[in-house]
């Protein structure tokens, strides 16, 4: 096997499915196995247990998420438009 240093852990692809897919699967696979900061404990100790689950090691604080990362683009959104409308309300 061996070298790897630019296709990263897409390497078991080899030639196959075109380089602007085995990109996105490695900026995916990336994301997926770095640590990620913990929304109740704000430390860098939080991991994927399995599709869309994370947990942190350190609070042991569970929480769903997105399939490959632990906040989505659509769920920022989701979380500004809620807390606008709560500060909205009480006003």
């Amino acid at each position: 096997m061996g070298r790897t240093k630019k296709v990263g852990s897409t390497g078991r692809f080899g030639t196959r499915y075109g380089a602007s897919v085995r990109k996105r699967i490695r900026k995916i696979e990336s994301g997926l196995k770095t640590k990620h900061a913990c929304p109740s404990c704000n430390t860098v100790k939080v991991r994927r247990v399995s599709i869309g689950i994370w947990e942190c090691s350190f609070c042991s604080f569970r929480f769903t998420g997105g399939s490959w990362a632990p906040e989505t683009p659509g769920g920022k959104i989701a979380d500004r438009t809620a807390k606008r409308l709560a500060g909205q309300t009480e006003t």
